[in-house]
């Protein structure tokens, strides 16, 4: 499977959309690059919600591994997002180009390093790693099916759906130009926490609130006005993620002074008055001549 990632993740195709290596290949012939941010973070919580799936074909006797591919350093909370992955028996391989942070890269990744992180200086240079990073790819999924079969416990990539462990009913409500209210029914089992991604549909910096697992509503502040969010809830256990909740809603234009009315006129002045707009601090009045030849 398959994702592109800039400021919006993109799944170019799922786990069980080709069966064979012939029908890859001509998928990435045809693939278009998407230029664009770098929100390596917003990705790999892409990647665990929608492609991670089982029906995106994932198996859930499979081991689970993710290669990141990046050219720059992200510019939202790569860490988090990682960990979240990791801590769920997801191995992360981390391979940068040209000007990726290897420090970021080394945080990303998992253990043991040497094995899973890889940096070059160019694109044409990816070549020369793809027959260490095949056999090392390989060799860790051998390893991992050789101590399930000898009776080790090897950890399932979980997915829980239902009331059990997962919130509904996702409500969206008290929208002003600058802030909207998020309320959910919680799982029958509470999570340990919840974490709340909000960002533009347009594109634009994802933002990302933990709350305590207690806790089922969230007020958003600081947004920008007449703008289209998606929203995500994802409730965080100790060892599983539960199903979403996502939404969108569009927060309300600004508003805008009304009545303007003109008196007093002189043959160098005007008065304007108006009706206040509301949460206004301050007032911009541009004044140009009028067309046709009037003296300015």
């Amino acid at each position: 499977g398959l994702s592109q990632y800039s400021s919006d993740p993109r799944t170019e195709w799922d786990l069980s959309t080709y069966s064979t290596r012939e029908q890859v290949l001509e998928a990435i012939r045809n693939l278009r690059y998407k230029g664009g941010n770098t929100f390596t973070g917003l990705a790999l919580t892409h990647v665990l919600e929608q492609n991670l799936k089982p029906d995106a074909g994932a198996r859930l006797e499979a081991e689970k591994l993710v290669i990141l591919l990046t050219d720059g350093k992200s510019q939202d909370d790569a860490n988090l997002a990682a960990q979240t992955l990791k801590n769920l028996g997801i191995e992360i391989f981390a391979i940068g180009v040209k000007n990726a942070d290897e420090a970021e890269l080394k945080q990303v990744a998992s253990e043991p390093l040497e094995l899973t992180v890889y940096n070059v200086l160019d694109f044409p240079l990816l070549s020369s790693l793809v027959g260490k990073l095949t056999r090392v790819l390989c060799t860790r999924v051998n390893e991992k099916s050789n101590k399930e079969t000898s009776g080790s416990t090897v950890k399932d990539f979980p997915v829980k759906t239902g009331p059990q462990l997962s919130p509904t009913d996702l409500k969206i409500s008290a929208v002003t130009s600058k802030s909207m209210n998020l309320t959910w029914s919680p799982p029958l089992r509470p999570p340990k926490k919840y974490r709340v991604v909000y960002y533009p549909s347009k594109g634009g910096i994802p933002r990302e609130v933990v709350l305590d697992g207690a806790v089922s509503s969230l007020r958003l502040s600081n947004l920008t006005s007449h703008t289209e969010y998606l929203v995500s809830v994802l409730p965080v256990y100790d060892t599983v993620v539960g199903d979403g909740l996502r939404g969108i809603t569009s927060t309300l234009p600004l508003s805008s002074p009304r009545s303007l009315r003109v008196s007093e006129l002189s043959h160098n002045s005007i008065r304007l008055s108006w009706k206040t707009a509301q949460g206004a601090t301050h007032y911009l009045v541009l004044c140009s001549a009028a067309p046709d030849g009037a003296e300015d």
